[in-house]
């Protein structure tokens, strides 16, 4: 490992570590724009200077592009290297508009950070400013062309590593152009990443625009609960309104970034249609109240029928701890029947996947990015897994062959951009002795012939869940035998429904005389239940999610729930006068709408209210390991705690 000197402080890093990133070990920050981590070198923007005083290599270099070498001496304060950064910092802002009070970027904008840093502080400049016409790039982005400072960022995140082809540079010198031929909406699903890769305001999220500074914003770590891949972000919301959500880096799930589905798709949590009210036979209340008719109700009917004829119903957008607070009232009503998937086709793929997958030959991104061959088996993987995509396209720009198993009878919603090539089945697929083989499968059903066939070709598995938790789920439903709900529901034997985030049918038998619905969506079917309990989100409360690899993380509560301050109804401003005051003049004691609760929560004391004992922690047993997991590490895998 190189041994070299930096700012006077001994460093030792692995080999092939640039002096940049070996300075960054040890808390230096070198200037740069170009740069990115996820990227290939380019040291276009020429910022992060350093004069080398001694060792093999001397004078003013570029930091980013220069490896790590024994014996070196580091300068990254001499006057040389800060007067070199200093003019490149003038020359970049020569024709920037100095637009950051209207910018959305302000506050978390490297180029103000790095200006500044870079000496630069007054404009002697007094000539005419470049000038770009802005296109239009979709709904997502917005674009600003005359703040770009040339760092390339952009065009090599979006050629190079998403592999779009609509998005590029065009003109030289002073008339640089990022942008398309025409304007439209970019067509790579990673295309949001834009956002978070440009350094300065050039891309911005159109949908949060001009509502909040970086500093007003309350975050925490979350886990994308759009697909099993289970990507980590970090949602940003102000005055109890989700505003943005952006890529959270996490090397063993989603690298750097996030599709546009997780990004973009976040309306459903704002919108406000969402129930927020408990209800008893439509009637709101207050939450205990619907809790205790619940319980005397469930009770009641237990006697009459037994608790057999209580049906206990879940579904992979529970957390780890909703899923296992169901097994708890399960037996605690002792012959009650549990389910978490809504047909039997959902539960064989979902309990084939944990049935099939160990430590051994569940396959990691890493894994699919080294490897050699690669099968995509009946799947739309932008569709299914969209951060996959650059992983499986690391692989083919290394030389692996990719196969795309299909039938015919599925289509791809846009067009991979990698090369591939296009088989009928699995007899056609060639995995070489020694060749280390990924095989990633989509979350349709398939016969348990086709899955012994994937399993037999000695490659490594990735195989997908149908919903964001399903790999957890999955393993608890294996546990408590759990029956897929059409089936039970089937039988005529049911008398009460207890729904706790489970997909319903659109209507139910004509025996079932109860119908309680825990869940922060209501269908037509649950807005007519006897009992409705409005629960948290997923960046409204903390739990444990588990992806399609057996991978658990940890999320944590973004906010607290209630309805968003804009568009609030006049009457939460009332004080002792019929006329509306705004904003309150007393603060309120409660947050207006938040009455939902944790769904795990709702589970646990509904337990309580039947004569149950208190749980305040879920994760119990083997699964207490769990319960001090990092949400900003990079998780764990939970096979060894699966098979205890």
């Amino acid at each position: 490992m190189p041994k070299l000197t930096i700012d006077n402080i001994p460093v030792e890093v692995p080999q092939g570590t640039s002096v940049l990133e070996a300075a960054r070990s040890v808390g230096i920050t070198i200037p740069h724009f170009c740069y990115h981590p996820a990227l290939a070198i380019a040291a276009a923007c020429r910022l992060c200077a350093v004069k080398l005083l001694d060792g093999p290599v001397k004078g003013i270099q570029m930091s980013c592009s220069l490896a790590a070498q024994d014996g070196m001496v580091v300068s990254t304060t001499d006057p040389e290297a800060m007067k070199l950064r200093s003019l490149v910092i003038e020359w970049l802002m020569i024709n920037h508009p100095h637009d950051c009070p209207v910018c959305d970027e302000g506050g978390e904008c490297l180029l103000q950070d790095f200006t500044i840093a870079g000496g630069h502080g007054r404009r002697r400049y007094q000539g005419n400013k470049r000038t770009h016409m802005n296109q239009y790039l979709g709904e997502g982005i917005y674009h600003e062309m005359n703040r770009c400072i040339q760092c390339y960022r952009c065009v090599r995140f979006y050629q190079e590593y998403a592999g779009g082809t609509d998005f590029g540079v065009m003109g030289s010198a002073g008339r640089v152009y990022f942008g398309r031929f025409e304007e439209g909406q970019l067509e790579s699903p990673l295309s949001g990443n834009l956002v978070d890769i440009c350094p300065t305001g050039v891309f911005t999220d159109k949908t949060g625009r001009f509502r909040a500074r970086y500093w007003d914003y309350q975050f925490s770590p979350a886990v994308c609960q759009h697909c099993s891949v289970g990507c980590n972000t970090s949602p940003q919301a102000f005055h109890r309104e989700l505003i943005k959500i952006v890529g959270r880096r996490n090397d063993n799930v989603n690298g750097w970034f996030i599709c546009d589905r997780g990004r973009f798709d976040k309306e459903y949590l704002n919108t406000p249609l969402r129930p927020r009210d408990p209800m008893v036979d439509g009637t709101p209340c207050e939450y205990e109240e619907a809790l205790a008719a619940l319980a005397a109700r469930v009770a009641d009917l237990a006697k009459v029928h037994g608790p057999e004829s209580i049906v206990i119903a879940g579904s992979p957008r529970l957390s780890l701890e909703g899923a296992l607070m169901l097994t708890e009232l399960a037996e605690h009503l002792k012959g009650a029947t549990l389910s978490f998937y809504a047909g039997p086709a959902e539960s064989e793929v979902s309990l084939g996947a944990v049935k099939l997958l160990n430590e051994q030959n569940a396959a990691t991104v890493r894994d699919l990015e080294g490897a050699d061959c690669v099968v995509l088996y009946e799947l739309d993987l932008i569709e299914e897994g969209a951060m996959l995509v650059p992983a499986v396209r690391k692989a083919a720009v290394r030389g692996g062959q990719v196969y795309l198993v299909s039938s015919g009878q599925r289509t791809l919603s846009k067009p991979l951009p990698f090369a591939y090539r296009q088989v009928a089945s699995l007899d056609e697929v060639i995995i070489e002795g020694g060749a280390k083989g990924v095989v990633i499968c989509g979350a349709a059903p398939r016969p348990a012939e086709e899955m012994a066939q994937i399993a037999s070709l000695g490659a490594k598995l990735m195989l997908l869940q149908p919903g964001p938790n399903g790999f957890a789920v999955g393993t608890v439903a294996l546990e408590s035998r759990a029956v897929p709900l059409s089936e039970v529901l089937s039988s005529g034997k049911v008398k009460a429904l207890l729904a706790f985030e489970a997909e319903l049918p659109d209507r139910l038998p004509e025996g079932v005389t109860l119908l309680a619905c825990a869940d922060w969506r209501a269908s037509d079917l649950a807005k007519g239940a006897a009992v409705f309990l409005p629960t948290t989100t997923w960046i409204e409360s903390d739990g444990t999610a588990v992806n399609f690899e057996g991978r658990a993380q940890h999320f944590q509560r973004s906010f607290k729930a209630g309805l968003p301050l804009k568009g609030l109804d006049p009457k939460y401003y009332q004080h002792q006068s019929p006329a509306p005051l705004h904003p309150p003049r007393v603060p309120h004691g409660e947050i207006p709408g938040g009455k939902e609760r944790d769904c795990w929560k709702v589970v646990a004391q509904l337990i309580e209210k039947m004569g149950g004992g208190s749980m305040a922690e879920p994760l119990t047993g083997k699964w207490g390991a769990l319960r001090d997991l990092d949400p900003e590490g990079g998780g764990i895998r939970v096979f060894g705690l699966r098979d205890r």
